[in-house]
């Protein structure tokens, strides 16, 4: 099987499984956020926020270098990875240190500390587990992290919903993340140990560890700064406008979060063929890129469209409590599609040996982030933090793509074709959904809109018939190869 067959049956797998659990995440985000309200949202979501942040100290960007080292050289992954856990274990102690030090320093309440407290276990397990599934991916296979994904949200679901049922509060409810963190963690060190059959053990190997930490600490800067640039505005605006805010700005940060499935799941299988393509194969790496953003573009375009319309009717899950939410919403929705392209472009910079200048422009863009949330948190709130997003993502774009082209011959035209067909489509789809809002409930109008929508995509060229069979095709073993590799050969 070809590392383009790898590509679509890895992606097509892990779409499954994120959408499976998306959809049980944000499920389960709406419980809560129903059950207890802004203001305890806001404290959960702090808590989740704060330990996210101190929880890169413990990889430091060891995850995206094991994966792109093991996919060049697979023998050598044993060795690598026990390595890696050699530095991680005393690492994971004093991030833990860390947290529980700034967190009282900070003077927040004694919820929220037992919160962020019961949070850091899952910090260190999840950390752990990435390492872990990093050795898969590096093995092309991404079928078993997909199972565990969903298999993580079905229990934070049931314990965590029941917890509150039960009347057991924030506390359960932040522990029965912790419990699927345990489970992610066992099953991620079960498939390293006995499919892949690679040992769990710690070697302090001086020299590689040297050679990993020279490699990985642009990664590690890059994630450093990449999680204070997503964390960093609950934080603030905890500080700056109190819980309330937090928890009306999560609803549409949640929402955003849980739509990344599809760039996420297409970037994880399209990352080890790229570090590959660029060893071997430039001209593939050009198309594969250039596709990658035509489908996400063509994905997310609607989705901004539809979510702005729909705004007042989609912040209703919530209950009326969450009525301010829905500008934030608004605006931080048309973030979505810089989101969505700037995950192959930061997958390109990372697997042809440019993450420092991924990084340089993560730092750039984080300086501005916490600027602006500074300026306009104080005025507007959780408005201001929504606008802070759709700024940054845009600012983001723009420095990746001028990196990308000292890297590729980068045809900007063709995206630019694309982009402009999806965005009529998407127009077309918006009257629609618009004019139908009154009479159709939202389940029935967003099917409307989307029949509507890649109807017209399709009369208008934006994509082939046969880049929708190519996705079915994928889960057929016989098929994939033949079929895959002459839709790459077509862009040629």
């Amino acid at each position: 099987m070809t590392k383009i067959a790898n590509i679509a049956k890895n992606t097509s797998y892990l779409t499954l499984a994120l959408i499976l659990q998306k959809v049980i995440s944000f499920t389960y985000f709406t419980l809560l956020a129903r059950y207890v309200g802004p203001a305890s949202l806001g404290q959960y979501y702090l808590a989740i926020s704060f330990t996210t942040i101190f929880a890169i100290f413990i990889d430091l960007g060891f995850a995206n270098v094991l994966t792109r080292e093991i996919a060049k050289d697979q023998s050598r992954a044993g060795r690598w990875l026990a390595s890696v856990l050699a530095v991680k274990l005393p690492l994971s102690f004093l991030a833990a240190l860390a947290t529980i030090l700034a967190i009282n320093l900070l003077g927040y309440d004694g919820l929220t500390r037992s919160l962020v407290y019961i949070s850091i276990v899952s910090m260190v397990l999840d950390s752990f587990t990435a390492t872990f599934f990093s050795v898969v991916r590096g093995f092309h296979n991404l079928k078993y992290e997909s199972i565990s994904s969903v298999i993580f949200q079905l229990i934070v679901l049931g314990a965590g919903y029941g917890a509150l049922l039960a009347g057991g509060g924030l506390r359960l409810a932040m522990g029965a993340l912790a419990l699927a963190s345990l489970f992610n963690f066992i099953y991620s060190a079960i498939v390293v140990r006995h499919r892949l059959k690679i040992a769990l053990r710690l070697i302090y190997d001086w020299p590689l560890i040297k050679e990993i930490i020279m490699i990985s600490w642009p990664f590690a800067a890059y994630a450093i700064l990449q999680r204070i640039y997503t964390y960093i505005d609950s934080v603030l605006l905890s500080i700056l406008a109190g819980d309330t805010q937090v928890g009306l700005y999560q609803v549409a940060f949640k929402i955003i979060f849980a739509l990344q499935f599809l760039p996420l799941a297409f970037t994880a299988s399209l990352y080890p063929a790229l570090s590959s393509y660029w060893q071997s194969n430039r001209e593939q790496l050009t198309v594969s890129f250039e596709r990658a953003l035509n489908y996400l573009a063509i994905i997310s375009l609607p989705i901004i469209v539809g979510a702005i319309v729909l705004s007042d009717r989609i912040i209703l899950l919530f209950t009326s409590d969450y009525s301010q939410a829905v500008w934030p919403l608004r605006i931080s929705i048309l973030s979505l599609f810089f989101i969505f392209l700037n995950f192959p472009i930061g997958s390109l910079l990372n697997a042809c040996d440019a993450q420092r200048r991924n990084t340089a422009n993560m730092a750039v863009v984080v300086i501005v982030s916490v600027a602006l949330n500074f300026l306009l948190i104080p005025f507007w709130q959780a408005t201001g933090a929504s606008v802070t997003v759709l700024v940054t993502n845009f600012l983001m774009f723009i420095l990746g793509l001028v990196a990308v082209r000292r890297i590729i011959v980068y045809r900007a035209k063709r995206n630019f074709i694309v982009v402009t067909k999806a965005l009529v489509a998407a127009t077309l789809m918006g009257v629609a959904v618009y004019l139908g809002g009154s009479y159709l409930n939202i389940v029935a109008v967003t099917l409307v809109g989307a029949i509507i929508y890649f109807a017209s995509l399709l009369a208008l060229g934006g994509f082939k018939k046969e880049d929708i069979l190519s996705i079915f095709r994928s889960f057929s073993r016989g098929q994939i190869n033949k079929n895959i590799e002459t839709e790459i050969k077509s862009e040629l």
